[in-house]
């Protein structure tokens, strides 16, 4: 099932979707505290809470966030941060969906070795502008077609004077395959959003050092881990009704209790081990052990009856946020579902009064 802005899924520490989401479950008496607050069971946040209290950041298999002693794992968030990043090569394809407002192009970049598709949208008028990248959430790979989602956020943002790139991802619509997307928990999507702003920075209609990142349900994963890895490289960044940022919520949520992923399960399993056996695996999936490590504001949206990702999860996520000291604003919407409908005008204007102060 493909909603609007998609269905779910970090990049960086799930796999699959939740086409049809189970009960969420309850958390494994082996799961690790990171980023000095529990992994499940936070307190609720203010409707809307700044913060930028000082606090220690931590990390499992690592001295400190980034400094490993080993080689990290390949599925793990140490691995992305010690890899080095490369998007260049936007080229432009057909136009078509242009607007008054601005003109929209098929357009394709590489990066890691892979070319992805994706959508443009370019403001009319003189540039250079600033840009914002848009992270999806859930659709299936074999079903999506370019450009399919976030079509409101993007032409919202192209009308207020923001280049967007859209990001397809690896094994969507046009872009390079990757077998091994799955059992790698899908951390390449953080790959391909990194790239997708260098790529941008590189061209000329674009304003290098004011590109923003906006992610909805999955894609609000692959905003935490963006923000981890590259810190900078985003001014700001925002995530509507994401996932969790505890990567076993995820996993037990949608792979290890479906009989018809057992098959991915297992490849995970085999990577990582159980979240019961190996923690500390599991914790370097997770972005909030990083969470020290970002230096850029973000700003969380969600829904309180959302159906696919518990707002719980991002009260549990403000709350790590702010113990890690970093600059977060939570927006709590009584009533709001996980496509975000109703309430949607109020919250797209907030995320771009919100841009507009870090990268105009």
């Amino acid at each position: 099932m493909a909603t609007i802005g998609g269905c779910l899924l970090m990049a960086a520490s799930l796999l699959v979707a939740c086409t049809s989401p189970a009960p969420s479950p309850g958390p494994s008496p082996a799961r690790p505290t990171v980023s000095g607050v529990p992994a499940s069971g936070g307190g609720p946040s203010p409707t809307a809470a700044q913060t930028t209290t000082a606090a220690p950041t931590g990390t499992s298999t690592t001295s400190a966030p980034g400094t490993s002693t080993t080689a990290p794992n390949p599925v793990s968030i140490p691995a992305l941060i010690a890899k080095t990043y490369d998007g260049h090569g936007l080229r432009l394809g057909s136009e078509g969906g242009s607007t008054d407002a601005y003109r929209e192009y098929a357009v394709t970049y590489q990066g890691s070795g892979l070319t992805i598709s994706g959508r443009i949208a370019i403001p009319r008028g003189r540039g250079p502008f600033p840009a914002v990248v848009t992270a999806h959430g859930y659709v299936d790979p074999a079903a999506y077609v370019n450009g399919q989602t976030m079509l409101r956020e993007r032409d919202y943002l192209a009308r207020h004077g923001y280049v967007v790139l859209h990001v397809d991802y690896r094994n969507h619509a046009q872009s390079s395959r990757d077998p091994n997307a799955d059992a790698d928990l899908r951390i390449g999507y953080t790959e391909d959003v990194i790239n997708a702003a260098l790529a941008l920075q590189k061209d000329p209609r674009v304003i290098p050092d004011r590109i923003g990142l906006v992610g909805r349900s999955m894609g609000g994963g692959v905003v935490y881990n963006a923000l981890i890895v590259r810190p900078g490289l985003f001014k700001a960044a925002v995530a509507y009704s994401p996932v969790s940022s505890d990567a076993v919520d995820n996993f037990d949520r949608w792979v290890r209790r479906d009989p018809a992923r057992s098959g991915v399960a297992k490849e995970v399993i085999a990577r990582l081990g159980t979240p019961e056996a190996q923690p500390r695996a599991w914790a370097d999936v997770s972005p909030r052990t990083f969470f020290g490590r970002i230096s850029d504001p973000l700003m969380i949206h969600h829904g309180t009856l959302d159906e696919d990702c518990p707002i719980q999860w991002s009260r549990d996520t403000v709350a790590a946020l702010k113990a890690a000291g970093r600059d977060v604003t939570f927006y709590v919407y009584p009533g709001e579902r996980h496509t975000f409908v109703g309430q949607w005008p109020l919250s797209i204007r907030r995320t771009t009064a919100f841009l507009d102060a870090h990268l105009r």
